[in-house]
């Protein structure tokens, strides 16, 4: 009897010292708020990233989207130093191509395309495409969105426009053009471009250097963006690859950096948080 309860003791104390050692170690651990958070988890908003950062002999591992380690199909362009780390550089012809943007078209009802460029003036005679989604679509442009600096852009002010076409071929311009033309962006520096669309109001806002321009462009009452993503053949960046097909056109011959897409309206604080931490 004696030896049992010996055993019986022994088990208590076995089990009263596990039971302090837990307590201490729950106290020790960090309270939830101070554990690192994950700014884009699976699934989140940010659906395509590329930083151009890579320091490897490979340019398709230089240009690797951070997302879904996505990498190009393509890079011919060459590495420069960018507002942060590398970036790439375009020559007019060459351009970065992947195989998609991720899920980006298929989510993206509103969206922010953010990217940080620079130029030494304005493209030679021609339209220069910084991006482009191309598409099947059957729309004229053969792409479901592409961004460029238009012609009539000289070196003090830039024609933007951004077009972004729906399932049912019903496209629109959001253009800068006339006295809303951006100046001061193609002085051989690096500069900001944030364009954000929100569906709610159907409204694109161009933020350059995390400032809003107040010159909004509206969609009508459209709504989502609305993109057919079974019909999406690609994603370029510095470029879009139905130049030859359009017969106008060219690629970027500037700079690219830490380009970005999002499946939502970023707020204004959020942009200005891209231009400050130089992202």
């Amino acid at each position: 009897m004696n030896t049992l309860n010996k055993i019986g003791r022994l088990a208590a104390i076995i089990l009263i010292t596990f039971i302090t050692a837990s307590g201490c170690k729950k106290l020790s651990r960090p309270a939830l708020g101070d554990y690192p958070k994950d700014d884009n988890p699976p699934g989140g908003p940010l659906k395509f990233y590329a930083a151009f950062d890579g320091t490897s002999s490979s340019p398709l591992m230089n240009a690797v989207d951070s997302i879904r380690a996505n990498f190009p199909v393509d890079n011919p362009l060459k590495q420069v130093t960018g507002i942060s780390g590398k970036a790439v550089q375009g020559d007019g012809v060459k351009y970065i191509k992947y195989s998609s943007a991720n899920d980006f078209v298929s989510a993206a009802q509103s969206f922010t395309v953010s990217c940080w460029e620079k130029r030494n003036g304005a493209p030679q005679g021609n339209a220069s495409f910084f991006f482009a989604i191309p598409s099947s679509n059957g729309y004229w442009a053969q792409a479901s969105m592409f961004g460029l600096f238009d012609w009539g852009t000289v070196n003090d002010s830039a024609i933007i426009k951004v077009d972004v076409v729906d399932k049912n071929l019903g496209d629109n311009w959001f253009q800068w053009q006339g006295n809303q033309r951006i100046k001061g962006i193609m002085d051989n520096n690096w500069h900001h471009l944030a364009f954000v669309y929100d569906a709610t109001t159907s409204t694109m806002t161009l933020y350059v250097d995390g400032v809003a321009n107040p010159n909004t462009q509206k969609w009508g009452t459209h709504g989502g963006a609305n993109m057919d993503a079974s019909n999406a053949t690609g994603f370029d960046i510095g470029g879009n690859e139905k130049i030859p097909d359009l017969g106008w056109g060219q690629s970027w011959d500037g700079s690219l950096d830490q380009f970005r897409l999002y499946s939502k309206a970023l707020s204004a604080a959020e942009v200005a948080a891209l231009f400050t931490n130089k992202q």
